[in-house]
């Protein structure tokens, strides 16, 4: 199979799709890897690597896809790269298209296999968004601790506090892997953390494992209860497939002090504040309500060398797979590649973005 790697061209996306350890293997197994020049340079992966790994440089974006019958990203396609997919095509990188429906109409209209990274399940896991979310959950502390301090808009607390001073309160609502790397980070540096969660067993799980935070059930009123005393907010809630719910409402948000700051993760499926709304590395933060929004849509892209490996870590053999099988012989090897399937035969084929649109769904059939 050809297998086509374009350079990102969302604004300030370093990383890479494939590491040229993968493609010198998926060229050991007979494919041919046509990768674009410059793709791999962010990440700290030149040209030279991939031609040792037999890869074939390619100077024209459109020729990537054009010459490609599986392309492999790590961003969801831009306006510009819609007309450049077509039938025949298999699309496989993260999408979140409960948060965008121009970006599913056109991959419907496109006729293109469109399998996401963040809904392939396996043993009710996600393990392909898991290594990004492990990285966005512990930028969050980092960027929050950066953006409270008062040059950078925020109240001019410290979360670690010191000695005769309280630490700073940070608050994580969602108990999965960006919230628990959140809370990690955010207890080494030795803040008050508390972690809001539905999941009763994984509040058990959270009690024994994080020690010094402190656990409280996910409710309205709850969060009413603790938001005034709020330094950083971290939204890390997650539906798999599906549009983030949102929790926090402005009204909600104006019980917060001026200059405490919200780390919204949950951007890249719509967020999950009222007044979240997506952001750049080159231009981060905003303030609404007095509050310090910081929802940038590509948060690992900022630690583009340490992303990229860690996502072809679990993307590489799922790569294989679909080279080796097309998408019908993936599913087959592994069949929870079925999950990722968003959008195949110019139909949506995931429940979840399907009622995010009010679009029909037609569940997928082999």
């Amino acid at each position: 199979m050809n297998v086509g790697v374009p350079k990102e061209i969302k604004e300030q996306e370093h990383r890479v799709a494939l590491l040229p350890s993968v493609v010198y293997q998926l060229n050991r197994l007979g494919h041919r890897v046509y990768v674009e020049r410059g793709a791999g340079a962010g990440a700290g992966f030149p040209d030279e690597e991939y031609a040792q790994a037999g890869g074939h440089l390619l100077e024209d974006h459109a020729a990537v896809f054009a010459q490609s019958d599986l392309i492999v990203k790590v961003k969801e396609p831009l306006p510009s790269e819609y007309p450049l997919l077509h039938k025949d095509q298999i699309l496989f990188t993260y999408l979140h298209l409960a948060a965008n429906k121009e970006l599913t109409e056109a991959l419907m209209a496109s006729g293109v296999t469109a399998v996401a990274y963040e809904t392939v399940e396996l043993n009710r896991r996600l393990p392909l968004l898991e290594p990004m979310s492990e990285i966005a959950g512990r930028m969050s502390i980092i960027v929050g601790g950066f953006f409270l301090a008062k040059h950078r808009g925020g109240k001019g607390v410290l979360l670690g506090g010191v000695p005769g001073v309280l630490p700073g309160n940070v608050i994580v609502i969602g108990g999965g892997t960006s919230g628990i790397n959140a809370t990690r980070m955010a207890t080494g540096l030795g803040a008050d953390v508390t972690i809001l969660e539905v999941d009763i067993e994984r509040m058990r799980f959270l009690d024994i494992t994080m020690h010094t935070a402190h656990t409280l059930y996910s409710s309205e009123a709850h969060l009413l209860e603790i938001l005034p005393r709020a330094d950083l907010l971290i939204g890390a809630v997650l539906v798999p497939g599906a549009r983030a719910p949102r929790l926090i409402t402005r009204e909600m948000l104006r019980m917060m002090k001026p200059g405490s700051v919200l780390v919204d993760i949950a951007i890249d499926q719509g967020g999950c504040c009222e007044t979240s709304r997506p952001t750049t590395h080159d231009n981060p933060v905003y303030v609404e309500e007095g509050i310090v929004h910081y929802c940038v849509a590509n948060m690992p892209g900022a630690y583009a060398r340490t992303a990229t490996q860690a996502l072809t870590n679990v993307t590489s053999r799922f790569v294989e797979f679909l080279a080796e099988g097309g998408l019908s012989g993936a599913i087959k090897k592994q069949p929870g590649i079925s999950g990722g399937v968003n959008v195949m035969d110019g139909k949506v084929r995931n429940r979840a973005v399907a009622q995010a649109h009010g679009l029909p769904y037609e569940p997928l059939e082999w």
